[in-house]
């Protein structure tokens, strides 16, 4: 093991934790937030990852399937946030958890029928197909530096919108004070829904981002939504510098797990243990990594209200 194949698995755990934090963005701001539970945030994923693969294919232009999967996505969210999502706001959890996971049993059927239940191979854009020289021995991949830019883009911006501009202090007052916030004329319900439509980009551009390096399939939204949920619980609720710091704890701790645990036991344990210990450890490290946190910290890394 060098430092050549660390530097590379770091790097991979950094992509990994940014296209987490995307995810995990969006889900933070509609629960700690609009208190709404949204399991159907992973649902918007599949969405995104399936329309930039379809839009991908059929024009080739990748950018142009980034924003197609934004926009079906974004409007497919406001359809939902209309018709089911305002009703569930002064509701309590439970109800929120089940009608939202309804909805992913209905997203799973929609996709099923739209596009058949055979997974897409999204193809990775041609100039991106190459690798880039990073170091001497270490050529890496030009599209997976180019989640990492994406990432690191859409965080500074999340930080900019909430905390630094007029719609931000509205968020943040609807947040703290639902009803004071609207007798001082605040349209509460108008905010909530940006909030949940900003929400819904962020998953469709992770979803058409991740497309290429990922299979497309049905349920890919569920399997995504665990480790989101972990990240914002790990960050704090409602916290997007929680979310952020959260989401690249867990890709790095995910990435390392997976590439160092097996052969770091294959060294010091039978192989046939090791081949079964590994992987199992290594599936259990970010769930480690939130009870060490929530041990000390119970409330998150960076609680929004602290």
């Amino acid at each position: 093991m060098d430092a050549i194949f660390v530097f590379e698995q770091l790097l991979n755990g950094l992509g990994y934790g940014l296209m987490l934090f995307l995810i995990a963005a969006g889900l933070t701001l509609v629960f700690g937030i609009m208190d709404t539970m949204n399991l159907a945030h992973g649902s918007l994923y599949m969405v995104g990852a399936y329309v930039a693969a379809r839009v991908h294919e059929a024009s080739g232009m990748f950018a142009l399937a980034v924003l197609a999967a934004v926009c079906v996505t974004v409007a497919v969210a406001a359809l939902l946030e209309v018709l089911v999502v305002r009703r569930l706001y002064r509701r309590d959890h439970l109800v929120q958890v089940l009608a939202t996971f309804g909805i992913i049993l209905i997203a799973d059927d929609a996709v099923k029928a739209i596009w058949g239940v055979a997974p897409l191979m999204a193809t990775t854009p041609a100039a991106l197909a190459g690798p880039v020289q990073l170091v001497d021995g270490l050529p890496y991949p030009s599209y997976r530096l180019l989640l990492i830019g994406a990432g690191l883009l859409v965080a500074l911006g999340l930080y900019l919108l909430v905390n630094r501009t007029r719609i931000g202090m509205l968020v943040r007052a609807g947040a703290s004070n639902r009803q004071m916030a609207e007798f001082m004329g605040v349209r509460v319900g108008g905010v909530f829904a940006f909030v949940f439509a900003l929400g819904a980009a962020l998953a469709a551009l992770a979803g058409a981002l991740m497309a290429p390096i990922s299979s497309v399939q049905i349920g890919m939204g569920e399997a995504i939504l665990i480790p989101a949920l972990v990240v914002i619980v790990i960050g704090g609720i409602g916290s997007i510098r929680g979310a952020f710091v959260a989401a690249l704890l867990v890709g790095l701790v995910d990435t390392a797990g997976r590439a160092f645990l097996p052969p770091a036991l294959r060294a010091v344990l039978p192989p046939s243990v090791a081949a079964d210990l590994g992987p199992a450890l290594a599936g259990i490290a970010m769930y480690v990594l939130m009870a060490a946190v929530l041990t000390l910290k119970p409330a998150g890394l960076f609680p929004a209200r602290a």
